[in-house]
């Protein structure tokens, strides 16, 4: 079983990460590792929180699975239009808690996997990278379901993806979209949501992570100094997502 978080306190709902990224030093340094961002983002007294680490072909067990009132998928390095073994297993796993009808929430990565495990297709992204502080517009009809949410129709958040989910999965639907992404958030009913952005991240976590990328050679100079000028332009409206994300992974909506 994965790493616990919350234990001990009172009995309340579970909630597992299937983290599909390894840390890198710098957010375990500073911020105890990506579980723990989603954690602070999402979590709340008296839940209890696991993290199984996927990437490296950590799954929850068939049996434990419906001990689980919802599960989040995380970014990854790795494309989830990919034939890696654990993404064959975690593709089997998600098929199956759809079935479940379990609340799914994924993010970047997970949104595209999600996507792919429900017969939508994802690729590299037409127009490339996006990196940095990025506006999404949420739909009409959106903004209308979740008007106790007060949904802003400009919705900042922070981006680093190179690829998208090109078609929507039968019977989805896109909640929001942006200049360069024809599909930032989808749903399929009321237990599947998939958000191309990063809820979770932080500033600090995109600054470094620009920087990782550029060492790699996957992005170019001009890339990243435009990413970190939409960082130091904008600020992500954390508290919005927050209340969409725990909302939706609650069945709050």
């Amino acid at each position: 079983m994965g790493g616990g978080y919350g234990e001990g306190e009172a009995e309340g709902r579970r909630f597992a990460v299937l983290l599909c990224a390894e840390d890198s030093e710098y957010v375990k340094k500073v911020h105890g590792g990506y579980f723990k961002v989603f954690v602070s983002l999402l979590g709340e007294e008296g839940e209890t929180w696991h993290v199984y680490r996927a990437a490296r072909g950590e799954l929850p067990p068939a049996e434990d699975v419906d001990a689980y009132d919802g599960f989040v998928i995380s970014g990854s390095c790795s494309d989830a239009h990919g034939d890696d073994q654990w993404i064959r297993d975690l593709l089997s796993l998600l098929e199956t808690l759809v079935s479940k009808k379990k609340q799914l929430l994924g993010v970047c990565f997970g949104h595209q996997i999600l996507s792919r495990a429900l017969g939508g297709k994802t690729g590299r992204a037409k127009r490339g990278w996006d990196i940095g502080v990025t506006c999404i517009h949420p739909s009409h009809s959106t903004i209308k379901q979740f008007s106790s949410l007060h949904i802003p129709s400009h919705l900042p958040i922070i981006e680093c993806h190179r690829d998208e989910v090109w078609e929507l999965p039968p019977n989805a639907e896109v909640m929001a979209q942006s200049e360069k992404t024809g599909i930032e958030i989808f749903r399929y009913g009321y237990h599947v949501m998939g958000i191309q952005g990063h809820p979770e991240y932080t500033k600090d976590i995109l600054m470094h992570l620009i920087d990782r990328l550029l060492q790699l050679n996957l992005i170019q100079n001009c890339h990243a100094e435009a990413a970190k000028a939409s960082v130091e332009a904008g600020e992500p409206n954390r508290e919005a997502w927050k209340k969409l994300c725990k909302a939706f992974l609650k069945s709050q909506l």
